[in-house]
């Protein structure tokens, strides 16, 4: 089994529960190219890179997704070897190619900013495009809303979470 972070959106939850999967292109995991660059940390520090970079990849969703309520959101989830697939052997990437969907019975937990972020949120989204050029002032706005420490939510507490 392979442990993934799944960028996702509100709007991505209320797939995976009403459909019961949710079908991705790509997700972070804890990777050979991850663990070679990162040899100091342990399998928790691996994960908690591959966690905060589909953190990072949800704001990305939130700026396609403007209908979406303005909170960052990722799914852990435990997928079989064969539904995954790394993408490339760089050093540090985490990033891994989904072969299936991912079933809402592989999900082992729900991550969602609390209200409080969605100004940071909001602005982060909006900076986004100008900070992935290279602007500096907008790249420290963006990793800013990393101060805000996703919630976690058992995957029993979906419908409460979305209602």
């Amino acid at each position: 089994m392979t442990r993934i972070y799944l960028p996702a959106t509100i709007a991505v939850l209320r797939e995976l529960r009403d459909a019961g999967k949710y079908r991705a292109e790509r997700a972070h995991a804890v990777t050979p190219g991850l663990r070679e660059w990162y040899t100091e940390g342990d399998l928790e520090d691996l994960e908690y890179v591959a966690f905060t970079r589909a953190a990072q990849d949800s704001l990305w969703l939130l700026r396609a997704d403007t209908a979406a309520p303005r909170r960052r959101a990722v799914v852990s989830a435990d997928v079989a070897d064969t539904e995954v697939s790394t993408t490339g052997g760089e050093l540090g990437a985490s990033d891994v190619s989904l072969l299936a969907p991912v079933s809402l019975s592989a999900v082992a937990a729900i991550h969602v900013d609390g209200a409080e972020a969605e100004t940071d949120v909001t602005v982060a989204v909006g900076a986004l495009s100008a900070a992935s050029d290279g602007d500096a002032d907008l790249q420290f706005i963006v990793e800013s809303v990393e101060d805000h420490e996703l919630e976690w939510y058992d995957p029993t507490e979906l419908d409460q979470l979305l209602g």
